[in-house]
């Protein structure tokens, strides 16, 4: 029975019916202090609530499944305990996920060895997540499932992340995850909460009078002391009935610790040294317990006074405490000689090497290598599990009992590296720093720079990650050589994304063997884009016939895929729209089959410039939409923020203002937003040019004119802009600079559709009637060329504004007859790009030819679904099965088939057989 929680009540009894009746998925923190009556209200739901009708009959005719685990502190540093303990009855099911997820997830609970080693560094730590997803919703197939999550803030870090990357995913499967944690600890950003507040005076008098007898005098006392928190109330009422006194200055949770402390008192020495054990094991395990209990000479009877004071209670394999202010007071009250001894008796009965690991190091009262090195080992085995938090913690305690400081600065380091792959920035940079005031080794150095400067990017600042890298190497000893060549790699890369074109030049140089991607993004912001373009346009040739013969499939190892994100990356660079679609698409492909969660977002990132270059505008924001919901669902809110830039050219293309300038307020951070300037300022002079304001377009375009930091195919684009701005502007000598810039380029580059708008500039610019012509119609014959060679798209918008500029030339040199087939093409593009601004000229063009335009196509079938929608419609069209899809889309197929029959009425469809007309669209 509880008192004065009729709301909490109500509500969890609707979200646990919306889940029975309507498959609905929900997740909520029942958040509040010590003793608010968390657990209370969680034996409530499955013993009298919402819950307990499906322990006895009649049921429905499905089967409901109620999993349950509990946070223990001295969990805390065991990889996927909580996970193992809440998954652990239902582990036979694990042969139904798909791989790589059934591995993970098996590799987590212990039920397989995981991979070891250096190949196993840098596995992706979301894929433990994304298979207890996949599993939660395989469960509920037959009836609603219930998670429930008792004191989530003792949850190993590895067990906290893959619950709630598996919440924050949950749409549509009949799945209800209830975590009850206090106020301190357990983030779960994201997560709708439920606090649990103190109750009212009156219902606190109910819960006196159901646990204790106490004298009326007396009700009010404790009523008052009590403050309204149930456990004070139950713990304040039992102290007074025994005639002790629990008032005084300290926090509320210390007072009733001290209550606890007082019962404890009472009891005989034996019973209180059994229950050291007990605390200090804290797990509840009654096998390790008795087994350390017997080397001191104390058994399970010795707990019969502590049971029928209804301080722990006892199952067939576990001894549990009450409440864990119990152990907690336990353990607080003991001698410290006596912590010492239990945990020594603990070591030496434990057969589980982390778990001896762990009650050495708390046995030990100063450093010891041999203790470190067991802590390393178990830090080790948490990386091979993914547990990169966990791992963090164990590498930083080791570092602690280290006596060498040359061993202390390698275990920070390992440290260090571990909070990193576990996305704790700011742990990381500590660790860092307190490991190079300890060595002086070259390659620890390196190790702990590369680390450094990976936070440095992290947190958004490019410029300085690559400072730190080019830097280091070239004050290294002996200078740069092989093995500085990642470093240096790494430095170009996080140079060219900040615009820091001195240590982009710095690293093509000092790399001791030539790396044309380096040299060629050195040449390019040098303005040598001659010597630039033909290098990139190399590493891309290479790449691709590895790429057509077996996309993706072969790459096993970290350094691999970052060749492949680079090789991307450079295809972006230069514009080669059909390589980089290829690749983008190719990379995505292998991250979903691989469950690579993680690192999906970025190269998603990449995709959706090239969807945008080939006109596949519905197709980019879906891509967008995906990473962000992934980028927020592990964590990662800054990516999400730097992922809306790339939609910030279809905002300009549309005509819509206020998205545009949404997006560009996201931009996280002053170097990230350096980063990304040219991009945000040519998107809002793009939207400036095609609302007719051509003077703030002509300024914007000026400013990136001057110093373009990173001369991309899109942002070479912008010349292209000034060019039209300033002719409209009135000033089209302004803009020769620009014209000739953009020539350049596109001679160098070699891609047609550069060619295509180099020469529309010339013929804006051109003083003749005849050269502008023939400018126009090679122009147009090479965006038709484009689009045959680039397969999808082929930059339709640039085709669509070259026909547009060709069809107003024609109309004001008379020949409106002429003028009409270019504009009608343009028409149709800028309408299929619901590019509105651009759609009103081509359409008051064709008006002025004497052609009535209609009030155009209007919106497609495609435009009426969500991002989410039309990826699983294109994918499910394709003949994908709803678990195939749910596997590449990191969903339920639950909630595949949602989106399905979401999507079916606005397609006006009724079957997956009917989605086939829509391939192509």
């Amino acid at each position: 029975m509880l008192y004065g929680r009729d709301a909490e009540q109500e509500r969890l009894a609707r979200l646990i019916g919306e889940a029975r009746e309507s498959r609905r998925s929900r997740a909520l923190v029942i958040r509040g202090e010590t003793g608010i009556g968390k657990s209370a209200l969680l034996d409530w739901i499955v013993e009298e609530g919402p819950w307990s009708s499906f322990r006895t009959p009649p049921m429905r005719h499905d089967a409901a499944l109620l999993l349950r685990a509990t946070g223990y502190e001295a969990e805390g540093n065991i990889v996927f305990a909580g996970l193992s303990q809440l998954l652990w009855p239902v582990r036979d099911r694990l042969d139904n996920l798909p791989e790589p997820q059934g591995s993970a997830l098996r590799g987590a609970l212990g039920l397989t060895p995981p991979p070891n080693g250096p190949s196993a560094r840098g596995r992706d730590r979301f894929t433990v997540g994304l298979a207890v997803l996949t599993l939660l919703a395989d469960l509920a197939e037959t009836g609603p499932v219930l998670c429930l999550v008792d004191d989530a803030q003792w949850l190993d870090p590895a067990s906290t992340e893959a619950l709630l990357f598996a919440a924050r995913r949950l749409a549509a499967e009949g799945v209800v995850m209830l975590f009850a944690a206090r106020d301190e600890g357990f983030t779960a950003g994201g997560l709708d909460e439920l606090r649990l507040e103190r109750l009212r005076p009156a219902d606190a008098e109910r819960v006196l009078a159901r646990h204790q007898d106490v004298p009326p005098p007396l009700r009010d006392r404790v009523v008052r002391e009590s403050a309204g928190n149930p456990l004070a109330v139950i713990e304040f009422g039992a102290a007074r009935a025994r005639g002790s006194a629990v008032t005084g200055p300290l926090p509320l949770a210390d007072r009733v610790t001290s209550a606890f402390q007082d019962r404890i008192a009472r009891l005989p020495e034996p019973t209180r040294r059994m229950l050291l054990i007990v605390a200090a094991e804290g797990r509840g395990d009654m096998a390790n317990a008795l087994a350390a209990a017997e080397r001191l000479g104390v058994s399970l009877d010795d707990l019969d006074e502590a049971e029928r004071a209804r301080l722990v209670q006892i199952t067939g394999r576990s001894i549990l405490f009450r409440h864990p202010l119990i152990g907690s007071a336990v353990y607080q009250g003991a001698p410290l000689t006596q912590r010492l001894e239990a945990h020594r008796a603990l070591a030496a009965a434990s057969h589980e090497p982390d778990c001896n690991a762990l009650h050495r190091a708390a046995a030990a009262t100063r450093p010891d290598e041999e203790i470190a090195a067991g802590l390393e080992r178990a830090a080790e085995r948490a990386c091979d599990r993914t547990g990169y938090g966990t791992a963090s913690r164990l590498f930083r305690q080791a570092a602690d009992l280290t006596p060498a400081p040359a061993a202390q600065a390698r275990r920070l380091g390992a440290a260090a590296a571990a909070a990193l792959q576990a996305g704790a920035v700011g742990d990381a940079e500590d660790l860092v720093r307190a490991a190079e005031r300890l060595t002086d080794d070259p390659a620890e150095y390196d190790r702990l720079v590369r680390v450094r400067a990976a936070v440095e990017f992290e947190r958004g600042d490019p410029r300085a990650a690559a400072r730190m890298l080019a830097d280091h190497v070239a004050h290294a000893p002996g200078g740069a050589d092989g093995d500085h060549a990642a470093l240096l790699r790494t430095a170009a890369a996080y140079a060219w994304m900040g615009g820091e074109t001195s240590v982009l030049c710095q690293a093509a140089k000092l790399l001791p063997a030539p790396d044309r991607a380096v040299q060629g993004m050195a040449r390019l912001v040098d303005g040598e884009y001659a010597a630039g373009l033909p290098l990139l346009a190399e590493v891309v040739a290479a790449a691709r016939p590895a790429a057509a013969a077996a996309p993706a499939a072969s790459r096993t190892s970290v350094d691999d895929h970052a060749h492949a994100v680079q090789v991307t990356l450079a295809a972006l660079i230069i514009g080669d729209d059909a390589s980089a679609l290829r690749l983008a698409s190719a990379e995505a492909a292998h991250y979903r089959r691989h469950g690579l969660v993680g690192a999906l977002p970025s190269v998603l990132e990449a995709l959706a410039q090239a969807q945008i270059a080939a006109g596949l505008h519905q197709d980019a924001e879906a891509t967008v939409a995906e990473a962000m919901g992934l980028a927020r669902a592990t964590g990662f809110e800054r990516r999400a923020g730097r992922l809306g830039l790339v939609l910030t050219r279809i905002a300009a293309i549309e005509g819509d203002e206020a998205r545009l300038r949404e997006l560009t307020g996201t931009a996280p951070g002053p170097s990230d937003a350096l980063a990304a300037g040219a991009l945000a300022a040519g998107a809002l002079a793009l939207l400036d040019l095609g609302l007719g304001r051509y003077d703030e377009a002509l300024r914007r375009l000026e400013e990136i004119g001057r110093d373009p930091h990173r001369p991309t195919a899109d942002v070479m684009l912008s010349a292209a802009d000034q060019v039209e701005a300033a002719v409209r502007a009135g000033r089209p000598d302004s803009a020769r600079p620009a014209a000739d810039r953009l020539r350049a380029w596109a001679e160098a580059g070699r891609q047609t559709w550069a060619h295509a708008v180099a020469l529309r500039c010339q013929a804006l610019l051109d003083d003749t009637e005849e050269a502008a012509r023939t400018a126009y119609e090679r122009a147009l014959e090479l965006h038709e060329r484009a689009a045959r060679e680039a397969g999808p798209g082929g930059r339709p918008f640039e085709k669509a504004r070259t026909e547009l500029l060709y069809g107003e030339w024609l109309r004001r040199a008379r020949q409106r007859s002429e003028a009409r087939v270019p504009l009608r093409s343009a028409l149709e593009i800028f309408e299929r790009l619901r590019a509105v601004p651009w759609t009103d000229r081509a359409r008051a063009e064709l008006r002025a030819t004497g052609e009535g335009a209609g009030a155009g196509q209007g919106p497609g079938l495609l435009d009426r679904l969500t991002p989410q929608e039309l990826q699983v419609v294109r994918l499910a069209a394709d003949g994908v099965s709803s678990r195939e899809i749910a596997a590449q889309l990191f969903l339920s197929p639950r909630t595949v088939e949602y989106h399905l029959y979401k999507a079916y009425p606005k397609l006006g469809v009724s079957s997956r057989r009917e989605l086939s007309r829509l391939r192509g669209t």
